[in-house]
């Protein structure tokens, strides 16, 4: 009897959990795979940039956010998103990303959302959904990028 090889979807998933690993703030803790002709192309997590203190150190660097239904929510800004990074890294290292699928924890936030759409990646594979998607998801529609949710549960985290 063998084991069941996980479908590129699920190892790429896999792969970003790992990469999660390396996260320096406790409240998403997510990691990010951006993938092409199922060859990894970049990765990121959740971290504050390059020399600065990060939350696991430090503390969190928390703002309140009011939504247009007039909910809030906090948010850490102290940390670059794990999809930010992984972008990033692949500007910095000269990788295109284009045509890319991007492998991530949970649903991107709308500032993410709009650089996956600038660097020209067309499809958006999530674990979980994130609590403030819509946005995400009506900008991912609108623009062409296909987004595959694996689990419709929501990502939950302290202070949400």
């Amino acid at each position: 009897m063998t084991d069941k090889r996980p479908s590129w979807d699920e190892y790429f998933l896999k792969v970003a959990d790992v990469v999660a690993d390396r996260a320096t703030c406790d409240r998403g803790r997510s990691g990010c795979v951006i993938a092409r002709n199922k060859r990894i192309l970049t990765t990121g997590y959740v971290g504050a940039p390059s020399g600065m203190p990060h939350c696991d150190e430090v503390g969190h660097k928390f703002k309140e956010v009011t939504h247009e239904d007039g909910s809030s929510s906090q948010h850490c800004v102290r940390t670059s998103h794990a999809e930010e990074n992984a972008i990033v890294q692949a500007a910095k290292l000269g990788v295109s990303i284009e045509g890319a699928t991007l492998y991530c924890r949970m649903t991107p936030c709308y500032t993410c959302a709009k650089m996956i759409i600038n660097a020209g990646i067309e499809r958006v594979v999530c674990e979980r959904d994130y609590h403030a998607s819509e946005d995400t998801k009506s900008i991912f529609q609108k623009a062409g990028v296909a987004l595959e949710i694996m689990n419709d549960e929501i990502q939950k985290y302290d202070k949400q």
